[in-house]
């Protein structure tokens, strides 16, 4: 399915957008609750929402195609579903079912019961469904499920994704600092995307928070008249699990799925969970700025050519260039990248100065872009988006980088 959208289906799902965040927000008010504690929930009603819509329109298809005299009618059969990439929800997963709840029912419970049935029949939700439901009202659960119910069956596939970038950004607006690590403006992500151009292969990010530099290469993709989920292979890593979780929702939303790595122990300084090193065609990465008390000596064995960490670590305590090279060296010989960074590491003196003319003299460096400050929630300065070309050093513009002054163009 393309997610083109044409504009009156853009006009409803803005005009969705605000009444469905306005009803979260009288949900918030009504529960007492911080953002962080509610924002999961309504992201989990607003996922199963769309997974029911889509879950209808496969099960009618089944209905219509009848039994076979070799397999019997495989309406109830969830490998019938997973084969287009339709999640399958079994009766008590349904919106219906859960709408058609009597106020008196302990709704909370039923809810939790639904997401688990969810995970159940389809593996690769595992632990990612919210379970907490529990902590609000009947009343309050039961005014939010008819809120949710107002989203038509009749919304396109893209519409629904991007109501859930709308409350993703939204809740990291509502979080402030603690939110804003797992949300990058759609704006800025979508510039990534258009200059790299992953028309098809391995794609990874290695602080992959919600997972909108996959969202938005999936888009890049179905825009140029392609399948998403046939096309990009999606590999990431998020140190938080329930970012990561976040993220591992936001591709199912999409229609899309991956290998995101989270939680636990997972650092991608010190740890490479998808043996990344020369192995992916793009890279996209918003990556946390100027982080100090990195433990170099635990990098010492990543250092060098073929490794990690290809041209040195620096001596400052900051962990900018360490990202910087996890970028470049996740690349394949014809590799791309495009990241966000923050400007002080363009001109950073000593030891990183090194490392950027090791970069320039790879002739990896494609692209520079300066961009306007107030552009994220969690950094009010102006950042740096830089983009890697491996593939540069054979062509025309080896010996040549692009620099583009965009502080006072924009939206």
């Amino acid at each position: 399915m393309l997610w083109i959208a044409p504009a009156e289906k853009d006009a409803v799902a803005a005009s969705l957008e605000k009444r469905l965040w306005d009803a979260a927000d009288q949900f918030r008010a009504n529960s007492g609750l911080k953002a962080q504690e509610y924002s999961g929930p309504i992201l989990g009603l607003i996922f199963l929402r769309f997974a029911d819509v889509r879950f209808a329109a496969r099960r009618a298809a089944l209905e219509k195609a009848g039994a076979t005299s070799r397999r019997g009618s495989r309406v109830d059969d969830p490998a019938a579903y997973h084969a287009e990439g339709v999640l399958y929800l079994a009766a008590e997963a349904r919106f219906d079912y859960l709408l058609g709840l009597p106020e008196a029912a302990d709704i909370g419970a039923k809810v939790n019961a639904s997401m688990r049935a969810v995970e159940k029949h389809n593996p690769q939700l595992n632990g990612v469904l919210p379970k907490t439901f529990n902590l609000f009202t009947s009343a309050l659960l039961k005014g939010l499920l008819k809120k949710m119910s107002e989203i038509p069956a009749t919304l396109d596939f893209d519409a629904f994704g991007r109501i859930y970038e709308y409350f993703l950004g939204a809740f990291a607006m509502t979080e402030g600092q603690g939110g804003g690590e797992f949300y990058t403006p759609a704006s800025i992500v979508r510039l990534l995307a258009e200059v790299i151009e992953p028309y098809h292969g391995r794609i990874f990010d290695p602080a992959c928070g919600s997972g909108g530099m996959f969202v938005q290469s999936a888009r890049f993709v179905a825009e140029h008249q392609a399948n998403p989920a046939a096309e990009l292979s999606i590999c990431g890593v998020e140190k938080t699990d329930e970012t990561g979780r976040l993220c591992r929702l936001n591709l199912a939303v999409h229609g899309l799925e991956g290998d995101i790595r989270h939680g636990g122990n997972v650092n991608s300084y010190y740890d490479d969970p998808h043996a990344a090193t020369g192995q992916f065609d793009f890279v996209l990465a918003n990556p946390p700025f100027n982080v100090n008390a990195v433990d170099k000596e635990r990098l010492k064995d990543m250092v060098g050519a073929g490794r990690r960490y290809p041209f040195g670590l620096p001596r400052t305590d900051n962990g900018n260039y360490l990202w910087i090279q996890l970028f470049y060296s996740a690349l394949n010989a014809k590799g791309r990248a495009g990241f966000v960074m923050a400007n002080s590491a363009s001109d950073a003196r000593s030891s990183e100065q090194e490392l950027r003319q090791q970069l320039i003299q790879a002739k990896a460096v494609d692209v520079m872009v300066a961009v306007g400050p107030n552009m994220f929630y969690t950094v009010t300065l102006p950042c740096t988006l830089w983009f890697f070309d491996r593939g540069k050093a054979k062509t025309k513009r080896a010996d040549t980088v692009l620099f583009i002054d965009a502080r006072h163009i924009y939206r």
